[in-house]
This record gives C-alpha cells, structure tokens and sequence, in this order.
C-alpha cells in the first residue's frame, strides 16, 4: 500500500494528502472494487503518521461512498465508488447542491454538523406534547398566528425591524420569498427589475423565471450606486444592505437615505435579502433597512444559514399596501407551510435557543475565517483579500489576466468548490476573483484547501 501513497512530510495537510492519493488509486483503478484497506493501525506506522490521520481519511472516503467500513471488518473499497464530474463553467452550475466535495468551499454553505439537534428536538417535542387539533388541521397560509408573532417579535428586537404579526408571511425558505416577490411584480406590472452587479446568481435565476428583465446596478465600496439606479428606469430593485454578496460591503448610511428616497419618489420597490446578518465579527451590527421604511421595503430572509437548508424556514415582510397581494399569492402557492416546523423554530426563537446557537456559530466562524485568511496570507500572498468582517464567505482577488472561470473549473476537478467572481456578473469586466466559503470545514482542511488551490494558479 506504502507504494501508492507518497506523502510529503514537509507539506502541511497530512490527511488531506492521504484522503488525495487513495482517492485517486480509486478513481484509476489501482485500487480495485473490493480490494482490502490495511487497518489504521497499520497503515499509519507503515506512512509515520498518527492513527488520526488515518483514520480521518478512511472516514471522509466512507462518507464519499468509496470505501466501506463496518465494525469488526476490514475497510474496503466500494464495488461502485462515485465520480465526481467538475461542473460546467459559469452561471449557477458553481451553487448545485447536488454536486459532493471532499472540501467544500462553496459559499452559502453552512456547517451542518453543528446543527442544534439536541435543542431541536426539545423544541419539537414541546411542539408535539402541547400542538391542539387545530395546529395539526390547514394552517393559515401565510403562516400560524404564534409563529408570525414570535417572529416578529425577533425580528424587531434583533434586527431592528418595524413589523407586526400581520406583517410577517412565513415562506418555505428565502426561495420562495424571492417567487412571491417577483410573482406580485409582475402582477402590478413592473417589467424592469434591478439586481446588485456583482450579485447572487441564485436570485437572479429566481427573477428571470417569473420574466422579470434583470438590470445590473454597479455596487462600490458604499454599496449599491444609488446614481445608478436612479438611470436606470427600473420599478424594483434587490439589495443585501447588511453584508452584500459577494463583496461584503455595507450599505452605507447616506445610501440607504438616498435608495429610500428614490422608492417614495418614483413609486418603487425595494427588496432587502437580509444575507448573513447575523453573522459578523470585526463590525458593530447594522439595522435593517425596513425598520427604517417598512412603507417602501419588503423584508426577507431565512434560517438556512443559521439551522439548515433542510427545514426551508424563511419569512417575508411586504409593505402593507402590497401586503394583501402577498398574501394572496401564498395562499395560491401552497395552503401554507409544514406547521409543526414552523412552531419548532418558534420555540426556539421564544426560549434564546436560537440565539444560543447563534452565537456558538459566531466563535466557530470567526475562528475558520481566521484560518482561511491566514492561510490565504501564506500560500497566496499575491491576491488580495475582501470581505472578512462578516459572513460565511470572502472574495480572493486573483492577478490581472488571471481566467477566474477556468480556475474555478481546475478547483472543482480538484475536489474544492470555489465560485468564479466573474459568475456573480451579468456584464462582462471587473477584476479576476474567487469567492471562497468556510463556514462548513474545520480550520485545519481550509488550510489544507488553499496550499492545494495555490498549486493551480
């Protein structure tokens, strides 16, 4: 076994290496389906390393599904190992959930591993121990009356909102408040529809199906050019004001004065996705900008980031003159959301679990942000870094000339999973880029991560 395995004791990454070169005696057949794995024990005194390493890799490969490991048996190689083909360049290919990798460096991606199980089901059990006949019946749509009032109440006391229950919807996740949005645009007739440039593909994508024309607005270091809109003819427009994707910038206080002075001047439609708002480590936390024009601005988000994607848990706060249009497209859309969840997530809102977990969530972040842009400092001494006061992710600006898509490709082939900065553009231009996510890796496989993406620039 030693002869397929060569690794360099000198390099950092020990296990990420042995995870590497067993996944490619795989793939090319040097390990054939069925063949027998040494035990860790052995294995590591034949490689001087520790059993750990060892058994890490055998771990991360069971997990892949290309080996298998059961207790009291030998671990071997699965009669049908996986291949994980690299996406197609551009576009949202980059942000499939479908697609596995061994390092994960999508951004958006949180640490699943950490989700609150225990307080979880705690919740779900008071919910189940205490729901009536009527929480287990058709709920109201827009969501049960507790649930919108707990919600607001957070909302409110967190991110400064003015709402009231009646205000809040309960949505199946961020993505089906951007359909609901985009479904009443479209109902009052609005055709022009401004998107942040660079921006989330994501929500474009969700734009463009309900036949919305999306228009680039440019974004600085203020945040969304406000100039800009103003020429732009558009009745809506999406910001992420908090931690805009996937630059990072805030918006900044004469912005916000000046965008919500354009939507009481012309009618329009601002749409905040409040993205990572609650994750920030080297700034003051900042207000919504619905608390300070709720008769201007539709409130979004969700709890993918904080819980899971899993739950589809998210809300959606429209002005009240758009408020019964909303409403009604909800109730079209589905009869309401999964009750039981709902009043989960409400308990732990009302309780300060939430909040709990939330903050167990910040120590973790910072500390893999500080790993990555120390990591970044050391093997990419070269690229500039933007982006790491909040968030889940950062931008990596790469040298001029730099192909970001191609690389983006080289690191997905790689196992890694980078967004190319030149995917999150509509118009062609700008600056070479990664946008690189570490909320889901511990520090010392983000580590481990950037040596290897150094090695293919």
């Amino acid at each position: 076994m030693e002869a397929l395995v060569q690794l360099d004791h000198s390099r950092p990454g020990l296990g990420e290496q042995l995870t590497a070169a067993l996944r490619a005696a795989i793939a090319d057949g040097r390990l054939a389906p069925g063949a027998r794995l040494p035990s860790s024990r052995q294995f590591a005194a034949d490689l001087r390393v520790s059993r750990g390493v060892v058994v890490t890799a055998y771990e991360q490969l069971v997990a892949e599904g290309r080996l298998i490991s059961q207790q009291g048996s030998k671990t071997t190689v699965a009669c049908s190992a996986p291949i994980y083909a690299p996406p197609a360049v551009g576009g949202v290919a980059y942000m499939g959930a479908e697609q596995s990798l061994p390092i994960d460096l999508r951004p958006g991606t949180p640490d699943l591993a950490a989700f609150p199980r225990a307080a979880w089901r705690r919740a779900y059990e008071r919910v189940l121990a205490t729901a009536t006949a009527a929480d287990l019946g058709y709920t109201d749509a827009i969501g049960a009356p507790r649930v919108r009032q707990t919600l607001a109440d957070y909302l409110g006391r967190v991110r400064a909102a003015r709402v009231t229950a009646d205000d809040v919807v309960v949505t199946t996740g961020a993505a089906q408040a951007f359909a609901l949005v985009a479904h009443h645009l479209r109902q009052a007739g609005a055709v022009r529809f401004g998107v942040e440039e660079p921006g989330s593909p994501s929500i474009r994508a969700h734009m463009t199906a309900h036949g919305l024309r999306l228009v680039p607005i440019a974004v600085d270091e203020d945040g969304l050019d406000v100039a800009a809109l103003r020429a732009s003819d558009v009745q809506a427009v999406m910001v992420t004001p908090a931690h805009q994707y996937p630059t990072g910038v805030v918006l900044a206080p004469h912005r916000r004065a000046e965008l919500i002075a354009w939507a009481r001047e012309t009618g329009g439609l601002i749409v905040e996705d409040d993205y990572d708002a609650e994750f920030r480590y080297d700034r003051d936390p900042v207000g919504c900008l619905q608390g300070l024009a709720p008769d201007v601005v539709a409130h979004l988000g969700s709890a993918s980031k904080a819980l899971a994607p899993a739950l589809r848990l998210g809300w959606l706060c429209p002005p009240r003159d758009r408020r019964r249009a909303v409403h009604a497209a909800k109730d079209a859309a589905d009869h309401g959301g999964p009750a039981l969840e709902q009043l989960a997530f409400a308990d732990l809102l009302a309780t300060g679990a939430y909040d709990r977990h939330l903050r167990h969530g910040r120590r973790a972040y910072r500390r893999r942000r500080d790993a990555l842009v120390a990591a970044l400092a050391a093997y990419l001494p070269q690229c500039r870094v933007h982006g790491v006061a909040a968030g889940l992710h950062l931008v990596v600006e790469l040298p001029p000339g730099t192909d970001d898509a191609a690389l983006a490709a080289k690191a997905h082939a790689a196992g890694l999973g980078p967004v190319p900065l030149s995917a999150t553009r509509l118009a062609p231009g700008g600056p070479p880029g990664l946008v690189i996510g570490y909320a889901s890796q511990p520090p010392d496989r983000i580590a481990a991560s950037v040596y290897r993406l150094s090695e293919l620039i």
